[in-house]
């Protein structure tokens, strides 16, 4: 039987190689028992050598954690702009749409001024800020309690209001989009908000700079075929691309 440096040592090639190790999957490997290749999972993230998930781990640097709103509007700011303008003129007047927080759809939402007849339905405060005295917009806030960080809406009252009411399109931000896991983000409360989202509408748009794939948060909002359309930059990963292709998902290049 190896030894726990030994172990570890295997355990850290395979992360480094997959990005992910599951815990079965290192029983099989390692020819130990569970209960073992879980010590030894505490102990790397003890170290702060991985990060540990529901059944496994990641590495440390692919999971993403909560940022405030305004650090995360400093990032990739061309990219998001050239994102939000395609993402924008896929929106007709006479619509009814949803938009989730989040900094990129705070730019979908400011290129949504000249529309008309149009209803937003929204639980981010900056987005309702931005559009709520435009002619010609009608604009739906989700009530509930206010996340600091994202400046978004979520909880119970969010969610009654969103299973009330159906849209075109969702156009849906997300802090971390692995194409084989689906999208996450690092707060549950969001997450359950933006699975009702997906639900109320009949199609659903990621709009999400290339930094965003390859990384995973921790709680799942959805799988990635449940989503109709990215709308990303030129930096996307050839290998996410072509997944995203082969499930079906329409990809835009902005």
């Amino acid at each position: 039987m190896a030894s726990s440096v030994e172990r570890q040592a295997l355990i850290l090639k395979n992360l480094h190689s997959n990005g992910k190790v599951v815990v079965t999957e290192l029983r099989e490997l390692l020819q130990v028992s569970e209960v073992t290749v879980r010590n030894d999972l505490e102990q790397l993230s003890q170290k702060r050598m991985l990060v540990r998930t529901h059944g496994g781990a990641v590495k440390a640097d692919l999971l993403v954690h909560d940022i405030p709103l305004y650090e995360k509007a400093k990032k990739h700011q061309n990219e998001k702009e050239r994102i939000a303008e395609v993402a924008a003129a896929m929106v007709e007047d006479g619509e009814v749409i949803t938009i989730d927080s989040g900094s990129t759809t705070w730019e979908v939402a400011k290129r949504l001024k000249s529309k008309r007849s149009l209803t937003i339905i929204t639980n981010s405060l900056p987005i309702a800020g931005e559009l709520s005295t435009v002619p010609g917009l009608e604009v739906i806030v989700t009530g509930g309690s206010v996340r600091r960080d994202s400046l978004s809406i979520v909880g119970p009252h969010t969610e009654e209001l969103l299973r009330e009411h159906f849209a075109s399109k969702l156009f849906l931000g997300v802090d971390a989009f692995d194409v084989r896991s689906g999208l996450t983000t690092p707060n549950l409360h969001e997450a359950r908000v933006n699975r009702l989202m997906i639900d109320m509408a009949r199609e659903v748009i990621v709009v999400a700079d290339a930094s965003k794939f390859g990384r995973r948060s921790m709680c799942l909002i959805c799988e990635t075929k449940r989503i109709h359309k990215v709308v990303t930059d030129h930096g996307i990963p050839k290998t996410d691309l072509d997944h995203l292709k082969a499930v079906g998902v329409e990809v835009i290049m902005a």
